[in-house]
């Protein structure tokens, strides 16, 4: 019996050309108006931020309509369901962006720029990433377990910083990202607003502002590396995998100040990425096992969804009762 699959057969995707192009051209569209809100720095506030979240919180849930109405109940399940899954991932790097500016000291009033570089750096990776995913699945049905070992990986990686607490928070100047970019050229000691590149003393300098999007941008390889084998377990359409990482990324740059005081309380968030990224590294390799052995049983997508969400309830839950318990220790003592 051999274990090795043939090659998979043509993937069906729901995106025509034309499906496609207006989907692309309302993503840039999106980015344009973003660049114009951030185009003066400003320190933004609660109102705006959460203005603009809801904003983008509704986009997607008028999308899944839409795919309801046009395509049926299926598609719109599985973009519910990855976009909750990338909704999710992308928390965890808005933890991380707070990570890095709060230790490049990034000014209140430039903050949503550099969230918005690191969002479109993201959709581009993405972009690459689900292209080379689309192929890899169309040479054949091992690509689920290679997806399933990435996920492995990354849970157990994810796992192991969420108990130990290492990770990015120890020294971001010692990430190569950041060394490279000061030994190719000179860094500035102050921001300039949000310009990147300056003349001191009739020689070109960085500003801090690019130091941090590079290291910005080398942070967004890792979760693209995570992200998009997680979406293809749900579904292999290369249209609803790119649909559901732009709609989680779009609203990532207000999201951000909506959640910088939630995100710290959100401790056992990671314990919960983990787990989902094991779980769907389960159901890849299932699904490969089921197109060798159709005995094995495949996990429907909508209890994936159900499984997604309790986990992410409960570690919710947890989180804020761990805080809370904190709290009146700190006040007891």
């Amino acid at each position: 019996m051999h274990l090795v699959s043939a090659p998979a057969p043509a993937l069906e995707s729901i995106g025509s050309p034309l499906l496609w192009a207006i989907s692309i051209a309302v993503l840039l569209a999106l980015l344009v108006a973003d660049f114009l809100v951030t185009r003066r720095p400003h320190e933004v506030s609660m109102r705006e931020a959460a203005g603009w979240s809801v904003f983008y919180l509704a986009l997607p849930l008028l999308f899944a309509g839409g795919l309801w109405l046009a395509f049926g109940g299926g598609q719109a399940l599985e973009f519910t369901t990855g976009f909750v899954v990338e909704k999710s991932l992308s928390v965890d790097n808005l933890f991380v962006f707070m990570l890095l500016l709060a230790a490049f000291a990034v000014p209140a009033e430039i903050q949503q720029r550099v969230l918005l570089y690191g969002i479109v750096g993201a959709l581009v990776l993405r972009g690459i990433f689900i292209a080379a995913g689309a192929a890899l699945l169309q040479a054949g049905t091992w690509a689920f377990l290679v997806f399933g070992a990435i996920l492995f990986a990354s849970a157990i990686k994810i796992l192991h910083e969420a108990l130990t607490g290492d990770g990015l928070e120890r020294d971001v100047s010692r990430m190569r990202s950041v060394r490279l970019l000061r030994k190719l050229m000179p860094v500035t000691d102050d921001y300039q607003g949000t310009r990147m590149i300056v003349t001191e003393r009739g020689r070109r300098a960085l500003t801090p502002l690019t130091v941090v999007v590079v290291a910005v941008f080398a942070t967004d390889v890792v979760f693209a590396v995570d992200s998009v084998p997680a979406v293809y377990g749900i579904t292999e359409d290369p249209y609803l995998v790119f649909t559901t990482n732009a709609f989680a990324l779009l609203g990532l740059r207000a999201l951000y100040f909506v959640l910088q005081a939630v995100l710290a309380k959100l401790t056992h968030l990671n314990h919960g990425l983990a787990l989902i990224l094991a779980f769907i590294g389960v159901k890849l390799v299932l699904q490969w096992a089921h197109g060798i052995w159709p005995a094995v049983p495949e996990i429907p997508t909508l209890l994936s969804l159900a499984v997604i969400v309790l986990i992410l309830t409960t570690v919710t839950l947890t989180s804020l009762r761990s805080r809370a318990r904190a709290t009146q220790r700190e006040i007891r003592s």
